[in-house]
């Protein structure tokens, strides 16, 4: 979303303008590669940089695309503004530099946008710069081992300047899943220690872990992670932080308030489980909208829509481990407390409860039962006699339904049996 309400994006090698009923109208092209394209504007121009050396504006006032042509702009591939200044990465260098002031479309295009003297490094570490972000006025230099935030000082010769001790050991490995919200920025770190966790960054310039160490395993023996891709949104007062690993086919999404982290995913029409179709975020036109990577269509992301554009939306639910001392026990009874009755009248929705006493190694033949017809709200989904020996159980459960429900919690019966 630009800063004045509108909605553009690139699908493909093609730019476009999105009208609030998600009609589009194309502007331009970029270079055709697989990068993702970052963009940026001043409240009277966008730029799209894409990796490339090349780089593309657009004019706000009557969507009029052109390219970048001063030759002190180096290619980046990301951008972002402050101060009204434009900033830039130099890909694959620890450099970043700067437009001049308030540049319009007209300077952009006509080779006066840029002095080349308004260049510098990021020089706490020497690791390149992988991509950079602004939050709160502050400009934070993310390297590959290292970062550092500098701010605009008003200096003569080049605004910005370091921050003295705004620095931390902790770089990023996949600049894509860069992402901020509510002053905090996100992404999957790199040190000279190791890779793979999601941290965020912190008031006093430093940052901390918010992954688990469950989560970073898995991350971390995934085939390959650097092209993960992260973005945010918020919805009915909660906000979340979503990062997708696209080469893995999973998808990781972390509740801000709570902490809690959950793996979100789409199914296809084979009904196989796949990483979330959402490729990129924006909140425009009063809407959530997401650009899907499978089609290139764009979606809205309601609540109040309980399936993905037809596609049932799969809920699965693990319990931990349940275990009693060591000695053997029976479970009798497992109740599923649940929102029900709010099904069609056609439907006849089911949930389905998987047993493990193999500590998940192995799965017990799955039972299902009924969730509750239309408008029987007191429907209580009962299992009896679920498990009658064992040491470690997990119970898993599953369900979809084009209707409202959530599940408050389960209540489970242990008996214990003679060792």
């Amino acid at each position: 979303e630009a800063t004045d309400g509108t909605l553009w994006g690139v699908c493909g090698p093609n730019v476009y303008y999105v009208d609030p009923l998600f009609g589009q109208t194309l502007v331009g092209t970029i270079v055709n590669s697989p990068t993702r394209p970052s963009f940026s504007d001043n409240g009277s121009v966008i730029i799209i940089v894409d990796g490339s050396l090349l780089g593309c504006a657009i004019n706000m006032a009557n969507r009029q695309f052109g390219q970048i042509n001063d030759p002190s702009f180096y290619g980046a591939d990301k951008v972002d503004y402050l101060d009204t200044f434009f900033i830039f990465n130099r890909s694959g260098t620890a450099q970043f530099y700067i437009s001049l002031s308030n540049v319009s479309f007209a300077m952009l295009t006509g080779a006066a946008a840029f002095d080349p003297l308004d260049i510098a490094a990021k020089t706490g570490g020497a690791d390149p710069i992988a991509t950079l972000i602004v939050i709160s006025r502050q400009l934070w230099l993310i390297g590959t081992l290292t970062s550092e935030v500098w701010t605009n000082t008003g200096a003569a010769d080049f605004t910005f300047g370091a921050i003295p001790g705004a620095f931390t050991d902790h770089g990023c490995v996949a600049k894509y899943s860069v992402a901020a919200m509510d002053g905090f920025a996100y992404w999957l770190s790199q040190d000279r220690q190791g890779q793979g966790i999601i941290v965020k960054t912190r008031d006093i310039y430093g940052i901390e872990r918010v992954s688990t160490h469950v989560i970073d395993a898995d991350i971390q023996a995934y085939p390959a992670i650097a092209d993960a891709y992260g973005g945010t949104y918020q919805q009915q007062g909660h906000a979340f932080y979503v990062i997708t690993f696209p080469t893995a086919d999973h998808t990781w999404q972390r509740e801000v308030a709570t902490a809690k982290w959950n793996e979100w995913g789409s199914i296809d029409n084979n009904g196989v489980l796949h990483r979330h179709r959402a490729a990129c975020w924006a909140f425009a036109y009063g809407k959530n909208i997401v650009g899907d990577y499978a089609n290139g269509e764009l979606y809205s992301l309601d609540p109040t829509v309980y399936t993905d554009d037809g596609v049932p939306i799969v809920r699965i639910r693990s319990i931990p481990h349940i275990t009693k001392n060591g000695k053997r026990f029976g479970v009798p009874r497992l109740q599923a407390d649940m929102e029900v009755g709010n099904a069609d009248p056609n439907d006849q929705p089911i949930i389905t409860l998987r047993i493990s006493k193999t500590k998940g190694a192995s799965w017990m033949q799955p039972v299902e039962q009924n969730m509750g017809m239309a408008g029987e709200y007191e429907t209580s989904i009962l299992w009896t006699n679920v498990v009658g020996d064992a040491r470690d159980v997990v119970f898993e459960l599953s369900w979809s339904g084009n209707f409202r429900t959530a599940l408050n919690g389960v209540f489970i019966d242990l008996v214990e049996q003679r060792t």
